[in-house]
């Protein structure tokens, strides 16, 4: 695959100064390539394509600075179909069709077939994306799309089921030490003519700040190579500088915000503050909007602890009013507050799964009659027509509780709520049991209530 590789892939010559660091150590064969392991080893999918010489359809996902421009690089050199490359934020429909023209053309008269790159292809609307639909199917070109959103929220179903989805990952922390100490040694396209090398701190900070983004981590190493003055030793103070504060990848309607939300709740749930304090805070410092954070909480209130601990509703709805009365950032304390309140109270979701259940019986039995003595009469003719009739008012017995049914006849005696032994719903488990018990005995009538029934 390495001899197949074509330079001319790449529009600037390697060697020129004004071409960033990241840029220029771009790998151009696979013995250079750091990561992707499952994709990049022998055997895998770099390889069969290589042996194959053949391109299916792909999308590949994954995070910044993981490869997906590289490797769509290192695949089009095992072709000898025409790569054309374009973004799909500088680009639009009208240089598609262009490009899909071209590429009829160039199968027809030619007898090749074109590979289009399309890098951040989740940039396009599903109207957009529709324009590739028929001429992926045709064959006219092979699509390989880069995108690092989740194909499934961001490519529409047509497309994706003809496209093959190779997902990349994070570059772990010995890729991109490889990766800094390869730039720093290149004498070609590195830094290797500079006579510069790196303090270890300084390698160990950057690495740590890239978050395994191999263009953040080159960028970082440029920057403080300019900060030691092109020689000598980059120092950790010449690091920090250069990365002052590392990127926090949130996509606020992306799968990044799912999946840091879901481990902050998930976090509530498992009365674990002090992760759940860890994922409220990279939220926020990744500029979610805190009343999205505060409605997620007061839902969990009633989902996850509810009558275990009441008063989780109060603090939760409190903490949501803290954000729009006092506003970032003084209002992130009063999250807190809230976070570690959530988590350490005892959990119950017995409401929930009640609801859950009840919801199932009235899809099951549909809407059942309202019991004639729970109907209300507020006309003489409902009033003549029993509406009303023989309903015992609870005030009027002994202690509030009658034995009386409150449900259609079809469910009468159906339970839905089973109230657990943890923190205060033990309270409510106790009382229901004592008011099952009473109602299994006779009800005593008991003075009569002036209350309106």
């Amino acid at each position: 695959m390495t001899d197949k590789t074509d330079r001319s892939l790449f529009d600037s010559p390697r060697d020129a100064d004004s071409i960033p660091l990241a840029e220029r150590m771009r790998p151009l064969d696979l013995d250079n390539f750091e990561g992707q392991e499952h994709i990049t080893g022998e055997g895998r999918f770099l390889s069969r394509v290589a042996d194959s010489g053949k391109v299916p359809s792909l999308i590949l996902w994954g995070p910044p600075g993981s490869g997906k421009t590289t490797i769509a690089r290192l695949i089009a050199g095992v072709t000898s179909s025409e790569f054309v490359s374009f973004s799909a934020v500088l680009s639009g429909v009208k240089e598609v069709r262009e490009i899909i023209e071209t590429a009829g053309q160039r199968r027809k008269f030619e007898s090749r077939g074109t590979v289009l790159f399309v890098d951040e292809i989740h940039r396009f609307n599903k109207a957009q994306q529709d324009a590739f639909l028929p001429h992926v199917e045709d064959g006219t070109v092979t699509l390989i799309g880069a995108t690092t959103e989740n194909p499934s929220f961001e490519i529409i179903p047509p497309l994706l089921s003809r496209c093959q989805v190779i997902t990349l990952e994070r570059l772990e922390d010995a890729d991109i030490g490889r990766i800094i100490d390869r730039a720093i040694e290149d004498t070609d396209n590195g830094l290797g003519k500079l006579d510069i090398s790196i303090d270890p701190d300084a390698r160990s900070l950057i690495i740590e700040a890239s978050g395994g983004d191999a263009r953040k981590a080159l960028n970082a190493l440029e920057t403080s190579a300019g900060f030691a003055g092109g020689s000598g030793t980059i120092t950790a103070a010449d690091a920090a500088e250069a990365i002052k504060s590392p990127y926090l990848k949130h996509d606020k309607g992306g799968e990044d915000h799912y999946n840091v939300i879901s481990a902050f709740i998930k976090s509530l749930r498992g009365s674990n503050p002090d992760a759940a304090l860890y994922w409220l805070a990279r939220l926020i410092e990744a500029g979610e909007d805190p009343r999205f954070v505060a409605r997620r909480m007061i839902i969990f209130a009633s989902e996850d602890v509810s009558n275990a601990e009441p008063a989780a509703l109060m603090i939760a709805n409190a903490a949501a009013e803290a954000v729009d009365r006092i506003g970032m950032p003084e209002a992130a304390i009063n999250l807190a507050h809230a976070t570690t309140y959530l988590a350490c109270a005892p959990k119950s979701n017995a409401s929930y799964v009640g609801l859950e259940m009840a919801g199932r019986e009235v899809r099951k039995s549909g809407a059942l009659d309202v019991p004639t003595h729970l109907r209300n009469a507020p006309t003489k003719l409902m009033s003549e027509m029993g509406y009303g009739k023989d309903y015992k008012y609870p005030h009027d017995f002994d202690g509030g509780v009658v034995d009386q049914e409150y449900l259609p006849d079809k469910i009468a005696g159906k339970k839905f709520y089973f109230p657990t032994e943890i923190g205060r719903e033990k309270n409510i488990a106790d009382r229901l049991k004592d008011i099952r018990e009473k109602i299994a005995v006779k009800s005593k009538p008991g003075p009569k209530s002036n209350k309106r029934k």
